[in-house]
Order: C-alpha cells, then structure tokens, then sequence
C-alpha cells in the first residue's frame, strides 16, 4: 500500500514537469535587421513543444496579422499558442514552427508601395525568410512551407502564394482584404494619393499587386500549385472580396476550398478557424 501512495505522489509531483514538456513556446519581440526597410522590423515566433529536444528540422507556417494588429497580434488575440498545443496534442496539426512578421509598423501593409519607397513584400522574402530559415531549424522545401492571415494579412496571404506558388504548399486567406476590387478604383484611389501617377503605371500596380486581375490571369500550369483554404463569415464587411475571389477561381478552374461560417470580422472568428487551418496545412505538409 505504502508503495502505491508513493507511486502516486511520484506521478503528481511530475506531473507539471510532464506537461509543460508538452508546451510550446512564443518569443514576441523578437527583431531582423532590414536593409530594404532601412529599420529593425520585428516578428514573434512560435516553436513546438518538442523543438528543444528532438534535434529536428520542422515545417513553418508564416502567419500574418491584420490592420491595426502587430507580431503580437495572432499570439495575444488569436491565443496561437494554447491553439496550437492543443492541435499538436490531439494530432490533428503536426508540429510547425509558425512565424509572425510585424507589418504596422513604419507604414503599414504587407505590399511594396507603388512609388517604390517601401518594399514590405521584398524584406518578406528576400530578408525575413533567409534569416528565420538560417536561425531556426526548418524545411526549406515547397511542401514544407505554408502561409495564413487574416483581413490584410488575408490579401497577404493571397498575394504572397501567387506571386510565389514555388514557395508555398498551401494558403489560407481568412476574412481577407483583397485590394481594389475593379480598376477603376484602383485609379481613383490611388490618383488622389499620388497625382502625378500616370494612368500605365496605375494600371500595372493594380494588376500585379491585387488579388483579382493576378487570380484572373494566373497561368494554367500554376491553378493547381498551391492549396487553397479560404474562410470569410457571413457578416463581415470582406464578404463581397472574399466570394469574388471564389467566383474568379470557380471561373480558371483553380482547386480551393471555400468555407461561410456564422460570424464577422472579428477575433471570436478567427480564432475558431485557425484550428482549421492548422489541419489544412498539415496535411499539405504530408506527403501523399
């Protein structure tokens, strides 16, 4: 009896050694230096409960905030961490490492600006991919990577997977902001902030920089190169983009899936669906 007792007290003492070896950890202040952006830009991260003791290298989903939010948006709102444990415990998410860039911070926007003097999109790839890649042990394959984010992390997720489909197994834009819905917009727009901006460069901005003239001319060969997961409720202000945007791939025969819930653009909301998403990625992650 007496050994039973003490077995048991054994395995309450150890208990919350065992659990917290099953949580991960989120560093959220974390800084890369940027050439392109002439500043320290920020971004937190999120490593799996396993990263310190397996040796290994993992898959990487880059998840991006929304307008008004920063690094610290997805880990303070969005609750990534308690999120993502608990896929990871209950399987249905494998192990990730998940990046947050800080995109609110000197202008904000994940976009390279139209006269040329803010290039986000060009520190995203050519500076904070390098640096997470060499500092942290990822995979550095197609298959492994994967990006999400909502409302303006939402058009940069979409506009991120189609100017590089190469990088990026699977997208998933949730409630996303996806640009000018119409050219003509885009001219009266972007007119009025920039008067000396020739209707050709315009033009160009629109259709290289906003999600439904780059969904709309997408080449064959590249409808089916990344998966696609996009979910926007049915009361949020995006809805019109988001069920644009499915038209337009209904139209090229792109594969997508496409999810209304009850809801509107709100953290309620998107917690609820990064759950989702975890579960999508994974299983681009895997091979089939």
């Amino acid at each position: 009896m007496k050994k039973s007792i003490s077995a048991v007290i054994a395995f309450l003492l150890l208990s919350p050694i065992i659990l917290l070896a099953q949580t991960g950890k989120v560093y959220d202040n974390l800084v890369v230096p940027s050439k392109i952006l002439k500043s320290d830009r920020k971004f937190a991260i999120y490593l799996p409960p396993d990263y310190e003791t397996s040796g290994r290298s993992y898959p990487v989903l880059y998840l991006l905030h929304g307008a008004g939010d920063d690094q610290t948006g997805w880990v303070q709102f969005g609750e990534v961490l308690n999120i993502t444990d608990k896929a990871i415990a209950n399987g249905s998410s494998t192990s990730m490492i998940i990046v947050m860039p800080d995109a609110n911070t000197g202008r904000r926007g994940y976009f390279n600006d139209i006269k040329g003097d803010w290039n986000y999109e060009d520190f995203f790839f050519k500076e904070l991919m390098p640096f997470v890649e060499k500092k942290y042990r990822t995979k550095t394959d197609k298959r492994s990577r994967a990006i999400a984010g909502l409302s303006m992390g939402g058009g940069g997720t979409f506009v991120y997977a189609l100017h590089h489909p190469e990088l990026f197994s699977s997208a998933c834009p949730l409630s996303a902001y996806l640009g000018f819905l119409s050219l003509s917009d885009a001219q009266t727009a972007l007119k009025k902030a920039n008067p000396n901006m020739d209707d050709a460069a315009i033009t160009n901005y629109y259709n290289t920089q906003n999600v439904l003239p780059l969904l709309n001319n997408m080449p064959d060969a590249q409808k089916k190169a990344v998966n696609w997961y996009i979910d926007c409720g049915d009361d949020d202000f995006l809805y019109e983009g988001n069920s644009l945007a499915h038209i337009a791939m209904r139209k090229k025969d792109i594969p997508h899936e496409f999810r209304i819930r009850n809801g509107g653009h709100t953290w309620t909301y998107w917690r609820e669906a990064l759950p989702k998403v975890l579960e999508f990625v994974t299983d681009s992650f895997h091979q089939h």
